[in-house]
């Protein structure tokens, strides 16, 4: 299929002809180095230059502003060497920006990469901006960029009450099927957050659509997250971070890779190709992850091929994943515990509720509690609907209602 080149992420869409929005305004940005326009160019840059926007400071989610920090380390507060903006960290002391550090300005940009999947602490880091925005009263002003594994197929349950995190702050499948924007929409409006807020589509994007087919450049959004591939399969493979087997961290497949030094790769690749999940197969593998679980041992394990990316359901591979692992090494295989008394496991945070250990130790049909996921989803894809912006394909989506002021680019409802 020929690249899509007419693709444009939000901030090459508000430069283009939604400078009002912004005009005249102090602002501060919430971005990370992804933040890119379509030639590559940082979305810092671009507004800390253009004469019509008045940059006056910047947020960093996780992995920090320019992306220089690992998965789980806490960003300080610092000073950008590039613009001489002061950088307030979203993942340090605080995840919402304090009332001080938003006090100066009119309005709030964010322009953050999502991978489509409800572990992503980015669309988490941007329900407590748009939390601190109401609060202050500032509107909000959301670049929106395509969902990279397609906005079709959600999958996966909900997070259930007692299992809200930063892994899991709102209820939301672990396959989203939506992008940041229309995202920013459901939670400010269906969760009753209540911010003045402006989403900002990407124009020419369709849900169907894979990242290779946007003609975009592709900037890992994380130093996990190397390739589309990879957060295709990020919402199922992602749970292994919950056990005590490598999720390929440190590697140059993360998440592609599942193992530890006392699995059977072979026996294991056989289990799970002999089960015929569609859209991919399972290769033996070895492998030593430079940092991470299981530093500079040798793991075995598989490696997960993507062979039909269309029919591949992720959810459902991490979840066989993990049923074959523990019938494979029941001895050897353990979820990680709690960090301190009273802590939860983190399996539980990923999974959104302690069903799914439960399930897993007893034995269960995967596949049962992966149509079990999907069945919980039939209150909450009506709810979606009324917040997705963009078609399936070439024609104008008929909505199920008139649009509304935030798909047209003006003022909010």
């Amino acid at each position: 299929m020929p690249l899509h080149a007419a693709v444009r992420p939000g901030i090459d869409v508000l430069l283009g002809s939604r400078l009002d929005l912004v005009q005249g305004r102090r602002v501060g940005l919430v971005t990370n180095h992804a933040g890119v326009d379509h030639q590559c160019r940082s979305t810092i840059d671009l507004l800390w230059t253009h004469p019509g926007v008045r940059l006056t400071a910047l947020f960093g989610p996780e992995h920090g502003l320019r992306g220089n920090a690992q998965a789980g380390v806490t960003v300080s507060d610092s000073v950008d060497e590039r613009t001489g903006l002061p950088v307030y960290s979203l993942y340090g002391s605080t995840k919402k920006p304090s009332s001080d550090s938003i006090s100066s300005l009119d309005a709030l940009i964010l322009d953050l990469p999502d991978v489509g999947c409800r572990y992503w602490t980015i669309l988490y880091t941007m329900s407590y901006v748009l939390e601190a925005a109401a609060e202050a009263q500032i509107p909000v002003i959301v670049l929106d960029r395509p969902n990279p594994i397609t906005g079709l197929h959600p999958e996966g349950n909900l997070v259930e009450e007692g299992f809200f995190s930063f892994v899991g702050g709102h209820r939301i499948p672990n396959r989203t099927a939506m992008t940041i924007g229309e995202a920013a929409l459901l939670f400010n409006d269906a969760f009753g957050i209540g911010a003045e807020l402006h989403v900002v589509p990407a124009q020419g994007w369709r849900r169907q659509m894979w990242w290779d087919e946007t003609g975009l450049p592709w900037v890992p959004p994380s130093p996990n997250m190397p390739t589309p591939q990879t957060a295709l399969l990020y919402p199922g493979t992602c749970l292994f971070e919950g056990t005590n087997l490598s999720e390929g961290r440190g590697t140059t497949t993360p998440f592609e890779l599942v193992g530890a030094p006392w699995i059977d790769p072979y026996r294991l690749a056989d289990a799970l190709n002999e089960r015929e999940l569609p859209g991919v197969r399972f290769r033996p593998a070895f492998f030593t992850p430079t940092f991470s679980k299981h530093r500079d041992a040798m793991c075995a394990g598989v490696h997960v091929h993507v062979m039909e990316r269309d029919r591949v359901q992720p959810v459902r591979v991490g979840l066989h994943l993990l049923d074959a692992v523990r019938r494979l090494a029941p001895s050897d295989f353990a979820w990680l515990s709690p960090a301190g008394p009273g802590g939860r496991y983190f399996i539980d945070l990923l999974a959104g509720t302690d069903r799914l250990r439960r399930d897993i130790d007893q034995g269960r049909d995967p596949d049962e509690i992966w149509n079990e996921w999907n069945a919980a989803l039939k209150d909450f894809l009506p709810v979606r609907e009324r917040y997705l912006l963009y078609p399936e394909d070439s024609e104008t989506r008929s909505p199920a209602r008139p649009p509304s002021s935030h798909e047209l680019g003006g003022e909010p409802t």
